[in-house]
């Protein structure tokens, strides 16, 4: 079990979690879908999350692992160290994506008839960057399936009213394609060897990160944009105020000829920032 957690970095959940809680509780809160709050359709929901995100990482891992044995910095992953073997990841893909969508089908019948697409997107990602540098956008596109997925789960129908979802949505398309292409300043010189595609080997590493921090700016005004929107309180302005500083606080930690922070700034700094920023949201939902 902890093989396998550590293959799906189960850890890296914290990044979009929060987002399908807020989409949970915005469509419980904010419509005539449900009076109550339904704790055992939040299980569902948290579930879809777990099983879908496990699909998708482990699939990448499956998917990458002949390029992650060539790699120093990812040659020790569970596959290609042999801890895992590849038919093994696979079948915990299979098993996991199985499970997504049964989980769907107690839920809804739209999140049931959407899941294919969902984990088309979320395992397909793991092939982009054999042919395109947007690569980083399409993992962006996964997470941001959270807010509106979760509101879905709620109210059945994908409506004008599901609005501030979507915004939510593009808050975290931008957040995490910036700060995935930060990650990526770490293989440049190795992508570029093996003619792989990310944004930091197309347009170098200050580049890279002046696109990122456009990126990171447009998420910051969509959570004000949504704050507005939705009418938010005291709590859900602190925690837009957190959010948008952990984003400025991130790029200054890494520099183009200093990457030794990259992972403060990926991990660290995004999971307290989305952490942070979704209880007091959720917190002033329920307020």
């Amino acid at each position: 079990m902890k093989n396998y957690l550590s293959l799906i970095k189960f850890s890296h959940t914290i990044f979009a979690m929060p987002f399908a809680c807020i989409g949970f509780f915005l469509a419980t809160t904010t419509t005539s879908a449900s009076t109550n709050i339904n704790w055992w359709l939040f299980l569902k929901v948290v579930l879809c999350m777990v099983f879908a995100r496990s699909a998708a990482m482990a699939f990448n891992r499956y998917a990458d692992r002949d390029i992650d044995e060539k790699n120093p910095r990812t040659a020790l992953r569970e596959i290609p160290a042999g801890v895992i073997s590849p038919d093994n990841a696979l079948y915990f893909v299979i098993v996991n994506g199985l499970l997504f969508t049964l989980t769907t089908y107690f839920i809804n019948p739209l999140c049931f008839y959407l899941s294919p697409i969902a984990l088309a997107v979320v395992l397909g990602y793991s092939y982009t960057k054999r042919f395109t540098a947007l690569c980083h956008f399409v993992l962006g596109i996964g997470l941001a399936l959270a807010p509106v997925g979760a509101y879905i789960a709620v109210t059945g129908i994908f409506d004008t009213n599901s609005i501030i979802a979507i915004l939510y949505s593009f808050v975290v398309l931008f957040w995490v394609s910036g700060f995935d292409i930060i990650y990526a300043l770490q293989d440049e010189d190795f992508d570029k060897s093996l003619g792989l595609n990310s944004i930091p080997a197309a347009l170098g590493k200050s580049r890279a990160l002046m696109l990122s921090n456009f990126l990171h700016l447009v998420s910051a005004s969509l959570v004000i944009v949504a704050g507005l929107q939705s009418n938010g309180g005291i709590y859900h302005w602190i925690g837009t105020f957190i959010f948008i500083g952990l984003l400025i606080y991130q790029h200054f930690l890494v520099k183009p000829n200093d990457l030794s922070k990259v992972n403060l700034a990926f991990f660290t700094t995004n999971g307290i920032a989305s952490a942070i920023f979704g209880s007091l949201v959720i917190l002033d939902l329920l307020l």
